[in-house]
């Protein structure tokens, strides 16, 4: 392998309003090499990727590029210096050929020059091995091949580093390692490539260092044959491997019902998460935990059935019943708050009155409007109750702080009653007062005879109120952990081994 620096990045420091997404950050990459970028999200790995591609400007630092300062103003300008970007969205156009998507944008001719279009297209595929015409159109290939396509296209604009962003998380085993051969290719040529996932094997089977980010600062840079995966996933999760488990305070009721209340079996939905099996008895609080990527938000939006439900059973009280939609989940008295709090969650323009009462309306239906005094008195009840911090009921919810938006939130879905309530990330992004008073709503909500599904990025949060967890890596389930074996060390080593 080359050991030449083909780009250095000193020093990078970028901050929004309110937060600073990177601090004085370095990050190196060797000309012929896999670099995996690495962190759990929030990280700032999005940020540097931003900075390094022209979409966003630094605050301070500098790039150098062949050992020669560089400043890009635009992503235009980066593509200009060699640096190609390749993300999880694929941004081609699937109703043109495969040749028109590669050399789209490419040419200032007034006549497009087809048959030699054509002919260079061909000759870059055969070249990289992609398996597809240049006449044919791209809806015909399947994402793999269009990701590849995506990074031929990236890699003949005299690409030097090509940056590869969750390249795999729409593939399967047999594509995955069609996208690792390309790659190879690639690093032989002494292209740098930048691999950001969340697939841990992924990392230690095609990358030869790792940087690692967390809350915006570098952690480290290490060649990947002397990381071992365990230790990858502590300084990704910032916690060392002798930390000592928190204790809940409060233990949730245990039920002396033998039948679950929920009960799921080989449950699938489109969104790629395997058919998987899953229970949860009353008053008992319990999490998915694994590392972003990992199928965690994917399974529990699986059980709503807010992604497309494939295959499976589910049973309520012991009674199979079908849950095809969020309003059939509903209506069986699930309740959910999504992991995106703006984009699934709020509805910004409404009031906070008109916020809590949305899913109690959508489920008595449109026609049966509650009443102004109805709904007035709904949102005070909770808005005194969970201690939300608002001017008036009728305030727009985008004036409130994240930490009261969430709370809006969690409003909306106690008002419905649920017998089972989950929790995506409900403490993301707020102050540590807020977290803790929703880690006790949690547990008396549990005691009262609620049962919940609990999702956190912080595993000491998931332990403080979860008596149960199970473990996802690759969007499978490779295990569960309760009782006295419920520790942090476990958790990491059982993601880090794959449960065995």
């Amino acid at each position: 392998m080359l050991t030449e620096i083909i780009l250095k990045m000193e020093g990078i420091s970028k901050s929004f309003p309110g937060v600073r997404a990177l601090h004085n950050v370095d990050f190196a990459l060797r000309r012929g090499e896999i670099h995996a970028l690495m962190g759990e999200n929030g990280a700032g790995k999005s940020t540097l990727i931003k900075i390094l591609t022209g979409v966003y400007e630094k605050d301070a630092g500098r790039i150098i590029l062949d050992g020669r300062p560089v400043h890009f103003k635009s992503p235009q300008d980066a593509q200009n210096m060699g640096i190609g970007a390749v993300f999880q969205e694929i941004a081609l156009c699937p109703n043109l050929t495969v040749a028109e998507n590669m050399f789209i944008g490419r040419s200032r001719d007034a006549f497009v020059q087809w048959k030699q279009m054509n002919a260079k297209a061909a000759q870059m595929l055969d070249s990289l091995g992609i398996p597809a015409s240049p006449t044919q159109e791209l809806a015909s290939c399947s994402i793999a091949v269009q990701q590849m396509i995506a990074i031929a296209r990236a890699v003949d604009m005299d690409c030097k580093i090509l940056i590869l962003d969750e390249p795999t998380s729409s593939l399967d085993e047999d594509e995955v390692q069609k996208l690792f051969e390309l790659m190879r290719q690639l690093k032989a040529r002494g292209v740098g490539i930048i691999f950001i996932t969340h697939f841990i094997d992924q990392v230690y089977e095609i990358s030869d260092r790792i940087t690692v980010l967390r809350n915006g600062e570098l952690i480290g840079e290490y060649e990947t044959a002397a990381l071992p995966q365990i230790e990858l996933i502590s300084k990704m999760m910032g916690k060392a491997l002798s930390d000592v488990a928190a204790i809940k305070k409060h233990e949730p009721s245990k039920s002396e019902d033998s039948v679950p209340i929920f009960e799921a079996t080989a449950l699938s939905s489109a969104a790629g998460v395997r058919p998987f099996n899953f229970t949860i008895r009353k008053g008992e609080v319990n999490g998915f935990a694994g590392l972003l990527g990992s199928g965690r938000s994917e399974s529990v939006r699986a059980i709503f059935a807010a992604d497309k439900v494939t295959g499976g059973e589910v049973k309520i009280n012991g009674k199979r019943v079908k849950i095809k939609t969020p309003l059939d989940a509903m209506k069986q008295g699930i309740g959910y708050l999504p992991e995106d709090r703006k984009g699934d969650g709020i509805i910004d323009e409404l009031s906070v009155r008109d916020n809590i009462i949305l899913a109690l309306q959508v489920m008595k239906g449109f026609f049966k409007p509650l009443s102004r005094k109805q709904t007035e008195e709904f949102a005070e009840q909770f808005i005194q109750q969970l201690e939300i911090k608002t001017p008036s009921l009728n305030t727009p919810i985008k004036s409130l702080s994240g930490g009261n938006q969430q709370k809006v939130i969690l409003a909306r879905w106690l008002l419905t009653h649920p017998r089972y309530l989950i929790l995506d990330e409900p403490t993301r992004g707020i102050d540590v007062g807020t977290k803790v008073e929703i880690q006790k709503l949690v547990l008396k909500l549990a005691e009262d005879g609620m049962s919940l599904t609990f999702i956190s990025s912080e595993i000491d949060e998931m332990l403080r109120v979860c008596s149960r967890l199970i473990v996802m890596k690759d969007r499978e389930i490779i295990g569960e952990l309760s009782g006295m074996n419920l520790t942090e060390q476990n958790v990491m080593h059982m993601i880090a081994q794959g449960g065995k």
